[in-house]
């Protein structure tokens, strides 16, 4: 026996509109008005690209309004957002890398020809401190135990790696030592 034809209503399209519009999704809407998502999808396509696109108008409304109301948050949204502005480090700012393991654009030119001593070596103490203060180490939170991987020799002469120490045991097959092996 066949199904009953699923029958769209104008009540279910304005339900349908409104919840795409709040963000519900569309498992939830098709438990809602009891159907299957597919069937959602195919009968009411129109409705739900419609109230979604209503409900984000209308907050663009919203977000205008406050942008021209003085509201400063929502001023740099529009502008990031909307008009593709971005923010910018000053170009005179040194610090301006956060990776301290970065390489640096900074190309100093040191008199080394023997005019002023004076000057080359003042120079070259301030690069030596500026280019020590970006290699600095960031802090991790949690210090992890380095622990090296050791190489070993196997039974067929193979090497083995351990990550340590402990689980090195003597082999009988492998006691004799480099010089004895012809290595």
């Amino acid at each position: 026996m066949a199904r009953d034809a699923f029958v769209v209503t104008d009540e279910m399209r304005e339900k349908v509109q409104y919840l795409a519009g709040v963000g519900v999704p569309q498992d939830d809407i098709a438990k809602i008005i009891g159907c299957a998502p597919k069937t959602l999808r195919k009968c009411f396509r129109f409705d739900l690209d419609r109230g979604m696109a209503e409900a984000n108008a209308t907050m663009s409304g919203y977000l205008f309004a406050a942008a021209k109301a003085g509201n400063t948050a929502a001023i740099i949204f529009w502008l990031k957002t909307r008009a593709n502005w971005r923010e910018r480090a000053r170009p005179d700012d040194p610090d301006t890398s956060t990776d301290p393991q970065s390489p640096s654009n900074v190309l100093l030119f040191l008199p080394d020809n023997s005019r002023d001593p004076e000057l080359t070596q003042v120079l070259q103490t301030a690069q030596e401190k500026y280019f020590a203060r970006k290699r600095k180490p960031q802090r991790t939170r949690h210090a992890t135990t380095h622990r090296p991987e050791i190489e070993v020799a196997g039974p067929a002469g193979g090497s083995v790696q351990t990550e340590n120490a402990a689980d090195i045991r003597p082999c009988a097959g492998n006691s004799r030592t480099a010089a004895e092996r012809g290595e």
